[in-house]
């Protein structure tokens, strides 16, 4: 053992002090031994270098990076509270751990956002001026499970229950491990290993995970066995729903973050934002924000918030990795009981994503969103959960005017676009979802010749679309054994 701490010959020489920091961590199995092996990826050789330069444990500082974002940087692209790379460097209102590691490591801001080894490099800086901040010093920082705090202040949250939700968060993976895989392709392994946290102060904060915790509030959560976490009252506005405005929606949504930095998020009066309930990925654990009484500030539009619940999912649109089977039955149910206590429909017209919504310039849930499963599970596998809606099949500025059953097959749509004058027909099934069945649609303009699209399709038959401004139109479609004409009508 002694014979690691010199060079062995005539040039025998001392290490310095990051060395000595290094071979503690390594000897407690926190940072490979020797130089970043030939076979690691550039993240990976970006984690142990920035480790071993700042002397913070390697894979605490891999766990950390992956609680929020899978190891994936998105390109540069801010998260929903203004965090960078894929350690979450963050510039909002009240957290600034981007400016600050860009003053601990000279690093332009520019390269902190968009380049995972600086970003990375910036990130174990910021999290080492924690811990020299809290008087770790050589010996506690070799010691994994004395970091706790330190990334409980990483994390910036402002209630002591939500900043031990996120510490929680990086330890449990750092204690069970994980393989994760980059939107490059490197895989990235942390093994498994005992480690004891030492929470400190914030051992008396409530442990939101714990059952007899999840209701302790001045008043009762709206979803059983969801955690009660009040989002800041400058976030949502206070109403007398259903009296006051009909509750005939439900709005799905990705939070662009992690499940404890939304939640902290939502805390903060700078966002201006907040949903009702926000589910986890990993486990499907729910917390309720916004009472469903209240507006909740999620949609973007006005009409949208006086009548709509909001649910968040944990996670990011371009990253599939994050919508678990947890995720999806977890999130159903809460849809489930919703529905009941509103009278909600369950179909895709009342259910529906963020980027349905009139005038929104969002894109979640997503392309990796499988709507198709979370509405088998909404509706009980009932097969009314087609995973599309007739305007997402007939694009953006279309609105519903009129529409016909079609038995219990499907439903036929007709849409229109004041926007450009154009009407579009879709067919919608609702039995045999996925399987290619006999489904049509059509739409004639008045003077001009019908335009039909028939075929066997898994979802939907069209669009089918014509400039009918200042036209009559007939419309209609088929699906299985069951059609619809409509007469020349919708004039002008």
């Amino acid at each position: 053992m002694t014979e690691l701490l010199v060079v062995r010959g005539s040039r025998r020489t001392a290490l310095t002090a990051v060395g000595v920091v290094t071979l503690l961590l390594c000897l407690a199995g926190l940072v490979p031994a020797g130089p970043a092996s030939a076979a690691e990826g550039p993240l990976a050789t970006a984690f142990t270098r920035a480790a071993a330069a700042h002397g913070v444990p390697r894979d605490l500082l891999v766990a950390l990076a992956y609680a929020e974002t899978h190891l994936d940087g998105h390109d540069g692209r801010p998260s929903a509270s203004g965090g960078y790379g894929v350690a979450h460097l963050v510039s909002n209102p009240t957290l600034h751990t981007l400016e600050e590691a860009a003053r601990l490591t000279g690093a332009p801001v520019a390269s902190l956002k968009a380049d995972d080894a600086a970003n990375v490099a910036g990130a174990a800086a910021v999290l080492r001026a924690r811990a020299d901040a809290l008087g770790l010093d050589a010996a506690a920082r070799a010691d994994a499970g004395r970091w706790y705090t330190a990334v409980a202040r990483y994390g910036g949250a402002s209630a002591p229950e939500v900043a031990r939700l996120y510490a929680d968060a990086v330890y449990d993976l750092l204690s069970a491990g994980f393989t994760a895989r980059t939107p490059a392709g490197e895989t990235i392994n942390v093994a498994a290993r005992p480690v004891n946290p030492d929470r400190g102060a914030l051992a008396n904060a409530r442990d939101l995970d714990q059952p007899e915790n999840r209701t302790l509030a001045a008043a009762a959560v709206d979803y059983p066995g969801a955690t009660w976490v009040p989002a800041s009252t400058a976030n949502y506005a206070v109403s007398d729903r259903p009296a006051s405005d009909t509750i005939d929606r439900i709005v799905i949504h990705v939070t662009q973050g992690s499940y404890a930095g939304t939640i902290s998020w939502f805390q903060n009066p700078a966002a201006q934002v907040s949903a009702h309930y926000v589910v986890r990925s990993s486990d499907g654990a729910i917390t309720q924000m916004v009472r469903e009484k209240d507006r909740a500030w999620h949609a973007g539009n006005s009409d949208y918030n006086h009548h709509s619940i909001g649910i968040e999912h944990e996670g990011y649109v371009d990253d599939a990795s994050w919508f678990t089977d947890a995720m999806y039955r977890s999130s159903a149910a809460l849809v489930r009981s919703i529905a009941a206590r509103y009278g909600i429909p369950k179909d895709r017209s009342h259910i529906v994503g963020h980027y349905q919504v009139p005038g929104s310039d969002h894109t979640d849930p997503g392309p990796y969103w499988d709507w198709n499963t979370y509405m088998q599970y909404v509706t009980g596998g009932s097969g009314t959960g087609n995973p599309y809606t007739p305007e997402q099949v007939c694009g953006a500025g279309y609105s519903v005017i009129d529409s016909a059953a079609l038995g219990t097959a499907g439903t036929v749509y007709l849409l229109y676009n004041s926007g450009n004058g154009n009407n579009c027909v879709v067919t919608m099934k609702k039995t045999s979802l996925g399987t290619a069945t006999a489904t049509s649609a059509y739409l004639e303009v008045q003077g001009k010749t019908r335009v039909t699209d028939s075929g066997s399709y898994g979802y939907y038959a069209g669009p089918v679309q014509a400039a009918a401004a200042d036209k009559c139109v007939k419309w209609g479609g088929k699906a299985g054994s069951s059609g619809y004409d409509s007469p020349f009508e919708h004039c002008g």
